[in-house]
């Protein structure tokens, strides 16, 4: 079972560096593993952070503010929610949020799809002002602390019809999910439902998969492997639905 968790690490970390979702793969490879839903989420958020970082770091130099929105105040708003979500998901009885699971992964897996093929970026007419930005992605924040499937393209809608050039928006958004599962991540620590040795098997993973994406980056058919995250998604949710955990 520890091979099948370092062998969806992998494949977790390289499905990130090339579209995201990698959080399909992980969440449902910790709960067969034996791990109740709020564990597996726990320990999937930590184990597939330090990847966050990098992507990050490796973009830094696109990361900007959204028009008249500082790029600190996104950095603010964006920990203060990581923290409520956090806490939330925290203080969330584990029969709780198994119940909640197939409806979180059902929402992620529609703004999955929505922002791989149906979004339109672009559209002056969709600009929204500093105020309604920073609300938007305290909202994001909170989800991204508590669940986390799908921010990115959250993050991505909320930028651009801030005004962001989309190459811009796609690097902030790899820095401010980093630094909201920061938050979250600095309250798992010390849970009782983080697993540490499946949290440092599948980070492994992660890393590596990390790496192999960012060779693979023009290699691999993107929209694909989209189709394919949409897919491993519906049949999640079917599943969670069917065998509630």
């Amino acid at each position: 079972m520890l091979a099948l968790i370092f062998v969806a690490g992998l494949w977790a970390g390289l499905q990130n560096a090339l579209a995201g979702g990698g959080s399909f793969i992980t969440l449902p490879a910790l709960i067969m593993s034996g791990m109740s839903p709020l564990a597996a989420n726990i320990t999937s958020t930590v184990a597939l952070f330090p990847g966050q970082i990098t992507s990050g770091l490796a973009g830094r130099k696109l990361v900007t503010g959204a028009g008249q929105l500082p790029f600190r105040a996104l950095f603010v708003v964006s920990i203060l929610g990581g923290i409520v979500g956090g806490v939330l998901l925290l203080n969330t009885p584990s029969s709780v949020f198994a119940r909640l699971v197939p409806w979180l992964v059902l929402f992620a897996t529609t703004v999955f799809a929505w922002g791989s093929f149906f979004r339109k970026t672009g559209d002056a007419g969709m600009h929204i002002g500093p105020i309604s930005t920073a609300f938007a992605q305290f909202m994001i924040a909170i989800y991204g602390g508590y669940f986390g499937g799908g921010i990115g393209f959250l993050m991505l809608a909320a930028l651009t019809m801030a005004g962001l050039p989309t190459r811009n928006a796609g690097a902030t958004k790899n820095v401010l999910a980093a630094v909201m599962n920061a938050s979250a991540v600095v309250l798992f620590l010390t849970s009782p439902e983080l697993h540490w040795r499946e949290a440092i098997i599948l980070g492994a993973g992660a890393m590596a998969g990390g790496l192999i994406g960012s060779w693979a980056l023009h290699r691999v058919n993107e929209k694909a492997l989209r189709i394919a995250i949409v897919c491993i998604g519906i049949a999640l949710t079917i599943g969670l639905f069917i065998r509630p955990f």
